[in-house]
């Protein structure tokens, strides 16, 4: 298997010409990096004008792999060819890697990229990618693949301090400043022969007296002081600095992780695409599994569409009955910034609430509370200056029994924890549990099995007033915003609850209509397409200049996708006899309209080229209207 790598852009606040004359004290020994023993130039080109160099280097690199692979590989020094194109004009640095060394048995190649930063000149950007194959080594493939990836992720994370290590030397040095490369004027003599004169681009020396006064040298040139732009990123790519401040703390692979599902999602989902922070909680939930995460995304990403929940806190309001029997909302926030979820389960009628909304009514309910939660983080990350991810729940059981375990109401509850462990999922960022009565452990045993192990490695459970004592509330919650039904000084703005009347009760038949309503509200459906069995929709021409649109996600599988025009309508499909015995048909609720007699080019026309659509792509195009058509 292929190991692949790709690094954020990393940025640094300083002008291209400093950071080359950084990066050439690396060569031919680094100190800094221990492994690098040494280089040697094996080609080197320079252009007339000075504005291309090219050089290639042979590096040797001492590799930290046991003694007894080195024995075996029959080497005790790694070798790989680097080459380095420097274009001073377009003031860009291309880096290519590979391995010489074993490169018939493992195939390395790492290509890195100096550019100028796209909103301020005067700073760098930097990227940097890699892939690692190794079709065989002694057996040891998999020792090999862990010892490369260590040191690789190790080098990684030296690179930036290295620039800097050196950059620093250089103004120890009194270079502060490099002039920018400028093309040879040519000039003629007085015997009419044609010379060129370069102009000095020798390292300029910044007199103490001027840094004393805290002007820098391009200060001194001119008398425009641009102001500070705010850092951007390059052609919408995620910058390391960005990922620190608002997704925290990640691994060189982790990084990695993220800016490739993002890379693929822009790829794939041509329309809107979920924040950063939704696809790293989607990443964290399958331990950074690409594969893994890009498919429950995926089919997270088809199930808030279809269902329209990006637009659920703007366009639905929550019944009354919910507004006032719900006991739960939002209060303050914990120690770590976290918005906290107070939820009163034990005061709670959940019979009630099922008997007077409905299954469907409390789902869309939580989903909203998830969804404000979502924004809640937001919020509280430009608040606090650091990425906040999750929330705090603290649910108070004082008053659970036996009422709660209604079967119809532990199935709601259940049903409401798959569907948010599907789709919020690291959102929970700790699950305060207080005053657990002795039927809690029933009610435990019931859901536990449904909810992920890392979320339950987020539960804290106290019994009586256990919470009171140390490592109890206070722990994690200021003294200030105890809520005062728990003994503290802040009044809690949450409903205290109490029995629904049962004069707001409805029958079985109206919310199961009101289930359905809810649920339908949407213009998107769904359907399973076969080897086959197509699912084909006509679409009638009633005014000339016509213009379709079609939006749709491939969940599972590749299909192809087709459009076609016919001067005369389809009859509507016969009732396929197999139905008649209750017996489904493969195609499942698919339609197929085109007769089986009609000829391509006679009786109907291809409107455009078979589009293919592999497996989690999201498709938005327009064009004229037409029969179209799905099939694998």
């Amino acid at each position: 298997m292929v190991q692949k790598y790709q690094s954020p852009v990393r940025v640094y606040k300083h002008p291209f010409e400093l950071i080359m004359a950084a990066y050439e004290k690396r060569f031919p020994t680094c100190p800094l990096i221990p492994m690098f023993v040494g280089s040697d130039t094996v080609n080197e080109y320079k252009s007339e004008d000075r504005a291309v160099h090219v050089i290639e280097r042979r590096c040797k690199l001492d590799v930290d792999a046991p003694r007894l692979l080195k024995k075996i590989a029959g080497v005790d020094y790694v070798y790989f060819i680097q080459k380095n194109s420097l274009n001073r004009r377009d003031r860009t640095l291309h880096i290519e890697a590979y391995n010489e060394t074993f490169s018939n048995r493992v195939v390395i190649n790492e290509c890195c990229c100096y550019t100028v930063h796209p909103d301020n000149e005067d700073w760098t950007c930097f990227e940097q990618s890699a892939s690692l194959d190794i079709k065989s080594f002694f057996g040891f493939e998999s020792t090999v693949e862990k010892i490369a990836m260590k040191q690789y992720t190790s080098n990684i994370k030296k690179g930036k301090e290295i620039i800097e290590y050196y950059l620093k030397q250089l103004e120890e040095e009194g270079i502060t400043y490099i002039p920018r490369w400028t093309p040879p004027v040519k000039y003629n003599n007085d015997h009419g022969r044609s010379y060129v004169r370069r102009p000095l681009s020798s390292p300029v020396n910044v007199p103490e007296t001027a840094i004393k006064e805290g002007l820098n040298p391009k200060e001194m040139n001119t008398c425009n002081n641009a102001s500070d732009p705010t850092v951007g990123t390059p052609d919408d790519k995620l910058d390391a600095d960005y990922i620190k401040r608002y997704l925290g703390d990640l691994t060189p692979l982790q990084e990695s992780c993220l800016i490739r599902l993002r890379q693929w999602l822009q790829e794939t989902h041509k329309g809107k695409i979920p924040k950063d922070e939704h696809i790293l909680r989607f990443l964290r939930a399958r331990d950074f599994n690409i594969d893994k995460a890009r498919e429950i995304l995926c089919q997270s990403l088809t199930w808030r569409k279809q269902h329209q929940v990006d637009y659920i806190l703007d366009t639905w309001n929550p019944p009354q009955v919910l507004q006032d029997y719900y006991t739960g909302g939002w209060h303050h926030h914990d120690k770590d910034g976290r918005p906290l979820y107070v939820l009163r389960l034990g005061q709670m009628d959940t019979k009630g609430l099922v008997r007077a909304l409905g299954e469907e009514a409390l789902l869309r309910y939580v989903l909203s509370i998830n969804e404000e939660g979502l924004r809640r983080c937001e919020e509280n990350t430009k608040v606090f200056g650091r990425p906040i991810s999750a929330w705090t729940c603290l649910v108070d059981l004082e008053g659970l029994n036996m009422r709660h375990l209604w079967r119809p109401g532990v199935k709601a509850l259940l049903r409401i924890i798959e569907v948010v462990e599907a789709n919020y999922p690291e959102t929970l960022g700790r699950l305060l549990i207080l005053r657990a009565p002795r039927v809690f452990p029933v009610l435990w045993t019931l859901v536990s099995p449904f909810i992920d192990d890392n979320t339950r490695k987020k539960f804290l459970i106290y019994a009586g007033n256990d919470y009171q004592g140390p490592g109890g509330l206070l722990d994690y919650i200021d003294k200030e915003i105890i809520p005062d039904f728990l003994g503290g000084e802040c009044m809690c703005e949450v409903p205290e609850g109490g029995l629904v009347p049962k004069s707001l009760y409805r029958t079985a038949e109206e919310l199961e209509n009101e289930d359905i309503k809810l649920w339908t509200e949407t213009i998107y459906q769904s359907a399973s397409v076969f080897k086959g069995a197509p699912h084909e929709i006509f679409i009638q021409i009633v005014e000339a200049s016509s213009v379709i649109t079609w939006d749709f996600d491939v969940c599972k599988g590749d299909i192809v996708f087709n459009i076609y025009h016919s001067k005369r309508a389809p009859q509507p499909p016969k009732k396929d006899s197999l139905g008649a015995h209750s017996i489904t048909s493969p195609g499942g609720n698919n339609v197929q309209l085109i007769d089986k007699a009609w000829q391509l080019g006679r009786d109907y026309s291809m409107v455009e080229s078979p589009l293919i659509c592999k497996e989690g792509e999201s498709v938005q195009v327009r064009t004229m209207s037409a029969i179209c058509t799905l099939d694998l």
